[in-house]
């Protein structure tokens, strides 16, 4: 099963402990988990996953495998910049929301639909 999990990019403290817990608690389930693959709330989620012995995918913006975050997987390059977030919010069969700002509605705009 592969769980998406978005939020802001730039991660208030709180918010991203509170990421890497969820990511850790996926984990232990046998959840892959899917980001935006970049920092903040990706890169907690992916953290917390990889800290329980999890696999992380990463849906990043870019052509540049190298541009995820260190605890990335399988680093998915779209070459879409932000139009990426419907992939992200596609990709799972749930997702989870940890904090955000814009681009967090947007996918769970797509993830509604």
């Amino acid at each position: 099963m592969i769980i998406s999990v978005i939020g802001e990019g730039d991660a208030r403290p709180h918010i991203a402990y509170l990421a890497e817990k969820v990511g850790a608690e996926l984990a232990k389930y046998g959840v892959t988990v899917a980001s935006g693959g970049l920092g903040g709330v990706m890169e907690a989620i992916s953290r917390g996953a990889k800290s329980a012995g999890g696999v992380t995918d990463g849906i990043l913006p870019g052509n540049d495998p190298n541009d995820g975050n260190p605890w990335i997987d399988i680093p998915i390059l779209t070459g879409m910049g932000y139009a990426r977030n419907a992939i992200v919010a596609k990709t799972g069969m749930a997702v989870i929301a940890v904090g955000g700002a814009y681009g967090t509605l947007s996918e769970i705009g797509h993830a509604l639909l």
